[in-house]
């Protein structure tokens, strides 16, 4: 029920109000949001206010962690939210005070039940620096020294977060859940799913055993790769987690890979590269791709480096797709590129994506109404980016169904291709990614490559003949008493309609019972027919409460 987040609810509304939110809600598109909206301007923290541009991202901010990292996460699914919002949720700031370093230390040396690594810090830590290296809402990182002179970072989650995330997550699945009520819109994206989603990838967040397990598994992925490296963990627990400290720097500082004379048109082809490769070689790929998490190894000005690697940072959110999904993004991104859109809309629709009422044929005209003019210009001014933006700007309009996962990869794709753009601004990512994506594709249907997947089913497929009699048996028995099920059921139906039928029988007797009852007690009572004594006019109305009460137990 709302009412039990009362006080939390007042917070939020004040929050709301204080940054005139109304003025940025989509009413045109969502007329249902009106009402929302004269909500928020009716709280006096409104009333002398301005419109603030980006009033949206101020008021997460404002609202706490929660409501933060839901706009960061609703910052990637551009089919649900306006463009004009997007831009403010694009630029929310995970910055907040750092907490003490008495309270950091008393984390890390809580039992591993609690969550720390239960040792004394002198015993882990041949140094550790009290000031933090980053502080953020969920988790701040400190550097420090193990005794064989290994240099690490230390990531600490924050105390208490946890139960404020799902104390907060409470509030919003109550909202959703009313949300989706009275609000079409809200129905049509499937709101109670979105938050439920989301609420996985943040508790997932706040469990660093689960950062350390992904980390794990990319470094296995590029073990010995030219192209990326990605830091060993050393101890992790569930708020606490122990790796490898890199030297590199972040991929936004252009300006010191001309200093060392690193090839950047290189450099963004090889970014592309591995991404791709994470997605349909490894089907696990980095899905929080901002340059504060991808960094650039450096060495000495003196030490050449012809050949430099990427460091990946923070694998906290990762995605996989399934056999099909591949298949589909694939697919997806050929047919945008070969300006395919009768085969991209058929692809969606196979897919399941398009809502049963959907006119397809106006879906497929507004893809080539707004695509076509992007894609037809010449390679180097093609804004990948941008054409991705307006087929999810359709997706949102037409209500298209898309997968969180699917969303997530196109959301990681955008972000590499800015990356890549922002290093060498020349960067074609349509001439880089059509042959990786069609000989992934051709590679999916080559006899060789079946051959060996059935290969290594082999084994399993020989023991399965085991249980082919045991399941012939079990299947010859069920086809027995098939027949024997159907009359039960059939039975059991006839026995439902007629337990229906006396029941409809029963309610219109109670019904008739309990008016014509009021009727002769009112008519007795008020000496209208019969001039009868007053005193039977009570034992009509008790007989219509028993006709009432007949019919409650029966």
């Amino acid at each position: 029920m709302l009412l039990n987040h009362r006080k939390r609810l007042l917070q939020l509304w004040r929050i709301a109000a204080h940054y005139r939110v109304d003025t940025h809600l989509p009413i045109e598109e969502t007329p249902q949001l009106e009402p929302i909206a004269k909500l928020i301007r009716m709280h006096p923290a409104s009333y002398f206010q301005k419109p603030h541009p980006d009033g949206v991202r101020l008021a997460l901010e404002e609202m706490g962690t929660l409501f933060l990292k839901l706009g960061q996460l609703l910052s990637t699914r551009r089919d649900l939210v306006t463009p004009k919002i997007i831009e403010q949720l694009v630029h929310l700031q995970d910055r907040v005070k750092p907490f003490s370093v008495d309270t950091v230390i008393e984390q890390i040396e809580q039992s591993t039940k609690k969550g720390g690594l239960g040792q004394p810090i002198n015993q882990l830590f041949a140094r550790f620096d009290g000031t933090p290296l980053a502080a953020a809402s969920i988790a701040q990182v400190h550097t420090a020294r193990l005794h064989d002179g290994r240099e690490v970072v230390v990531k600490v989650v924050r105390p208490t977060i946890r139960e404020q995330i799902i104390e907060d997550f409470e509030l919003l699945r109550d909202l959703a859940g009313w949300a989706s009520a009275r609000i079409e819109a809200a129905r049509a994206v499937h709101i109670i799913d979105i938050v439920e989603d989301y609420r996985q990838v943040l508790l997932n967040e706040l469990d660093l055993t689960l950062e350390a397990a992904n980390t794990t598994q990319m470094r296995n992925n590029f073990l010995g790769s030219s192209m990326m490296y990605v830091p060993e963990v050393y101890q992790a627990s569930k708020n606490i987690m122990v790796m490898e400290r890199i030297v590199g720097v972040p991929i936004s500082q252009t300006q010191v890979f001309d200093a060392l004379g690193y090839d950047r048109a290189a450099l963004a082809a090889k970014g592309l590269t591995i991404f791709f490769t994470q997605v349909f070689r490894d089907n696990f790929f980095h899905a929080d791709m901002h340059p504060g998490n991808v960094f650039v190894e450096t060495l000495p000005a003196d030490t050449p480096n012809p050949n430099p690697r990427y460091i990946a940072l923070d694998c906290s959110i990762v995605g996989e797709l399934s056999k099909a999904d591949q298949m589909i993004v694939a697919r997806l991104l050929l047919s945008v590129m070969n300006n395919n859109f009768t085969g991209l809309v058929d692809i969606i629709a196979r897919a399941g994506w398009i809502p049963p009422n959907t006119d397809k044929y106006a879906l497929m005209r507004d893809m080539r109404r707004t695509v076509s003019p992007m894609i037809s210009k010449p390679i180097n001014d093609i804004d990948f980016a941008g054409v991705l933006m307006s087929v999810l700007d359709i997706a949102r309009r037409y209500h298209l169904d898309i997968p969180p996962q699917l969303m997530l990869l196109l959301k990681t794709l955008v972000h590499v291709e800015g990356l890549g753009r922002d290093l060498y601004p020349e960067l074609d990512i349509w001439s880089l990614a059509k042959p990786i994506l069609t000989g992934w594709v051709k590679q999916q249907f080559d006899p060789m490559q079946k051959i060996g997947e059935l290969r290594k089913q082999l084994p399993e497929l020989l023991l399965s003949l085991n249980d082919m009699p045991q399941l012939l048996d079990n299947s010859l028995q069920s086809l027995s008493n098939l027949g024997g099920h159907q009359d039960q059921q059939l039975r059991e139906i006839q026995q439902i309609r007629s337990d229906m039928l006396k029941s409809r029988q029963q309610d219109w007797l109670a019904v008739l019972g309990f008016v014509g009852s009021l009727f002769i007690a009112q008519m007795i009572a008020s000496h209208a027919v019969w001039q009868v004594s007053s005193w039977l006019a009570p034992i009509f109305y008790v007989i219509a409460v028993v006709f009432v009460l007949w019919r409650l137990l029966n």
